[in-house]
């Protein structure tokens, strides 16, 4: 962040905590919106938050929309957005207000299911740990949730992948592109001990070094993963639609909400290919991990 951008941001938060009296929870909230709102604009180059559009305002809304964050807080996000550059132009730091003529833009047509940390939580608690299956799927489950994979990545893991010495996956996505995730503690558990204890006992010669497989030894396929997921579901109780993407999207939902960088939740997705900005830059890795363990509810 600019240096510029950084006297804007302290003087705001100033601004909101002593002369409008804001609450401690809201402060927070508006600094994690806005820090990430300022590290965007930097990457569109742009360091003097005065010298903003309403173009670069409606990319960031878009892309919070597009990676399925909740209405409610994208909705927080414009109002930290706005009431920041109301601040900038009172104080004579910015000549034009970008977001003075800003509507809310519609999200997407179909917008993604996500589920809330508690719902997550209710389907991780289901698989039947006395069953070696059981085993299987609560560290599938937690792989899911911990790294946002689409399911077509999960299938394809492999155990050679597994850098768990480290706290990262390799990943093969679309196009064969290779990204590292960092992967938590709660799932790497889990993991570990489906390996050590069902595993080999599911495992055939046609297995070769797939890490998930049924119970003919052979990969789990997509519809596999797909019943397996659902069935958890409804056992926990959830009515609506609950799919592998779901679980890729709550992933970097609970990621953003608890103030993750955008820039990182989007490098463990795995969406260089995203059209609506030009944040795609290099995230090191120990800072990848390092947002997991903060920010991912079972980091």
């Amino acid at each position: 962040m600019s240096p510029s951008a950084r006297r804007c941001l302290v003087g705001f938060l100033n601004y909101i905590a002593v002369e409008r009296g804001l609450s401690g929870n809201t402060v927070a909230a508006y600094h994690r919106d806005l820090l990430r709102y300022l590290f965007f604009l930097g990457d569109r180059g742009i360091g003097d938050p005065g010298a903003a559009r309403q173009a670069d305002v409606t990319a960031l809304i878009r892309l919070l929309h597009e990676l399925g964050l909740q209405g409610s807080s994208v909705a927080r996000n414009l109002s930290a957005i706005k009431m920041f550059h109301r601040f900038l132009v009172g104080e004579q730091l910015a000549r034009l207000d970008p977001t003075e003529f800003l509507a809310p833009p519609k999200p997407p047509g179909r917008l993604p299911s996500v589920l809330n940390v508690f719902e997550v939580e209710r389907i991780l608690e289901q698989p039947d740990l006395t069953r070696p299956l059981g085993i299987r799927d609560e560290a599938m489950l937690e792989f899911l949730y911990a790294t946002g994979v689409r399911v077509s990545e999960l299938i394809a893991i492999t155990q050679t992948q597994l850098l768990f010495d480290a706290g990262m996956v390799r990943i093969f996505g679309k196009g064969a592109k290779e990204r590292i995730v960092p992967i938590g503690s709660k799932a790497t558990e889990a993991v570990e001990r489906y390996r050590s204890e069902v595993r080999a006992q599911l495992a055939k010669p046609h297995s070769r070094d797939a890490l998930f497989l049924n119970w003919r030894g052979r990969p789990l396929s997509r519809m596999g993963v797909w019943k397996i997921l659902r069935g958890y579901a409804e056992k926990a109780g959830l009515e609506r639609h609950v799919s592998p993407h779901t679980f890729r999207h709550s992933f970097a939902t609970h990621l953003l909400e608890g103030g993750a960088d955008l820039r990182a939740v989007q490098e463990m997705l795995g969406h260089s290919d995203i059209a609506t900005t030009q944040i795609y830059t290099h995230v090191d890795r120990e800072y990848l991990r390092d947002v997991v363990r903060t920010f991912h509810p079972r980091g």
